[in-house]
């Protein structure tokens, strides 16, 4: 069993099991300064797609991340007077309750749409009648929605920032930055665009980027620090499962990247390993095959770190909940933190929150 000892006390609570990452070792990086300049060109942006984003940007939200993680901003009431919309016509846990939860704590208000069938939808109303009807009732709209094309629809009418929480096999972007987060937490050298080559990494994505909407945002953030990743393998049982969305960036990557379908193969060479079992096609959903599970007797390099946006089935065994090798307890753990950085720059709100220092 390993050890937390250097997990620092924060006012929030953290996972119970695997690595818990200390958000210091971030801040002490930048010498605990925020790039506020990164985040004022957030403000009053719908967050659609993590092609918007810029490396700058990626990491002045991880650093507001980290700010917010190790400090108790309750009081300071940086969401007062907002109210965000959680439109969710697509089953969430994590996505949705972690969004709530960021802005209740940033003393923001909610209105919850839990289930598309209690809305207009279930009479035949359109999204984008929807949307014209949000414009009175909220600051923020977060959207999660099996239609990948929900976002034009609603968008149609829709004036307020929209911030996409999923849309069908689409993209996802706010997982992207939380999976980044963790991250950049647990190796903050990933930051610099001359990372030390000892602390490059081997990124290894068991998937199917061009139907998992997650694991597709998590290559699109990848691809941004060229500096620390050294190489992407994509283990998929399909011959081309990158799709139309990744194509042109990837071949435009300086990152060497193979695709291969035995994960066997590959497992002892990489550093990191992002996992998801869900792959949306159509109207449906797919879950990995069999053959690329992980579990306890997997030959995991020792110091290698598992990434997953959960919900989880059978590809990852809670055998390897009690190992380091389990970061993704941690990657979920960092989520409202993150979700609190982004509304706050989105809303504009970053003056409502005292002592930060820009860089």
């Amino acid at each position: 069993m390993f050890n937390h000892a250097s997990s620092p006390l924060t006012n929030a609570a953290s996972n119970s099991k695997g690595q818990r990452l200390s958000p210091l070792r971030l801040l002490d990086r930048y010498d605990h300064r925020i790039d506020c300049e990164a985040l004022k060109g957030l403000a009053g942006q719908s967050i659609l797609n993590p092609r918007q984003f810029n490396r700058r940007q990626v990491i002045a939200i991880a650093q507001l991340a980290a700010l917010l993680e190790t400090r108790n901003v309750e009081m300071e009431k940086p969401l007062d007077g907002k109210i965000a919309i959680t439109a969710f016509f697509e089953a969430s846990t994590r996505t949705r309750l972690s969004f709530e939860s960021a802005v209740l704590r940033l003393d923001g208000k909610v209105l919850s749409v839990p289930d598309g069938q209690v809305t207009g939808i279930a009479k035949g109303e359109s999204l984008a009648d929807i949307g014209e009807m949000f414009n009175t009732y909220g600051d923020v709209v977060i959207m999660r929605h099996p239609d990948t094309d929900c976002l034009d629809e609603i968008s149609k009418n829709l004036q307020r920032p929209l911030i996409n929480a999923g849309n069908g096999s689409g993209h996802h972007p706010t997982q992207a930055l939380i999976d980044w987060y963790a991250l950049l937490k647990w190796r903050p050298e990933l930051c610099d665009p001359n990372c030390p080559e000892s602390k490059r990494v081997h990124l290894g994505i068991i998937g199917t980027p061009g139907s998992m909407r997650a694991v597709k945002s998590f290559v699109r953030l990848a691809l941004m620090f060229a500096g620390g990743v050294k190489k992407i393998t994509l283990i998929s049982e399909l011959a081309d499962p990158v799709g139309l969305d990744l194509t042109e960036p990837i071949e435009e990557s300086p990152i060497e990247i193979e695709i291969i379908n035995d994960v066997q193969e590959v497992l002892p060479e990489l550093d990191v390993v992002y996992v998801n079992s869900i792959a949306f096609l159509g109207d449906s959903y797919r879950k990995l095959d069999a053959r690329y599970k992980l579990d306890e007797t997997s030959n995991l390099k020792s110091d290698a770190v598992i990434l997953h946006p959960l919900a989880r089935n059978d590809e990852l065994s809670e055998s390897l909940d009690q190992t380091a090798h389990n970061l993704y307890f941690a990657q979920a753990a960092g989520a409202v933190f993150v979700r609190q950085a982004l509304l706050t720059a989105v809303l504009d709100r970053l003056d409502r929150i005292s002592g930060i220092n820009d860089v």
